[in-house]
């Protein structure tokens, strides 16, 4: 790879990545309730969604409901043949990511909000849902986003229910 496609490269990928970790843009100002959230922490998972990758180009489940505060392991399982991803994000990035990825189709990127996984492969993501808002998903492998491979996360207003607490009726004296 020549020096000038290395550093578009790392352009094209590190400056999405510090706009969502902003969550600002060059104006200095952030927009409410455009934040996809952030990483989340095991002990304060809520509850597992499981996402599965086919070969179809599809996401089953292709749309998921979350509250507002709530932290969700994402279980991913790549039931196809070839490699899939999925990348977290709001759709203009992941539009401008798809992109990159045609042009550089071998590009290897670890960030928290985005899981890569090979054939017959399982892993997962946790995550914090701190705003309002849809979140975006979708595999941007090559050929992916395009044939439809994308779904999205609607998180509804309000806080989540605490972790392993019991509703106030479901002890009786």
């Amino acid at each position: 790879m020549s020096l000038k496609s290395l550093i578009l490269l790392l352009s094209i990928s590190i400056v999405p990545c510090a706009v969502l970790a902003s969550d600002k843009h060059a104006g200095g100002h952030a927009h409410a309730g455009l934040s996809i959230g952030e990483p989340g922490l095991a002990d304060k998972v809520s509850r597992t969604v499981t996402i599965d990758m086919q070969d179809n180009m599809r996401f089953v489940p292709a749309t998921v409901s979350v509250k507002q505060g709530e932290t969700i392991r994402l279980v991913m399982r790549n039931n196809g043949a070839v490699a899939h991803e999925l990348v977290l994000g709001n759709i203009k990035d992941l539009k401008a990511h798809a992109k990159a990825m045609q042009k550089f189709p071998d590009m290897e990127h670890e960030e928290p909000n985005m899981l890569g996984l090979a054939p017959g492969a399982q892993g997962e993501l946790l995550w914090h849902f701190t705003s309002a808002t849809t979140v975006d998903f979708a595999c941007l492998r090559p050929g992916h986003y395009e044939a439809g491979m994308k779904g999205k996360i609607q998180v509804a207003k309000g806080k989540a229910a605490p972790k392993n607490k019991e509703p106030h009726d479901a002890h009786k004296h």
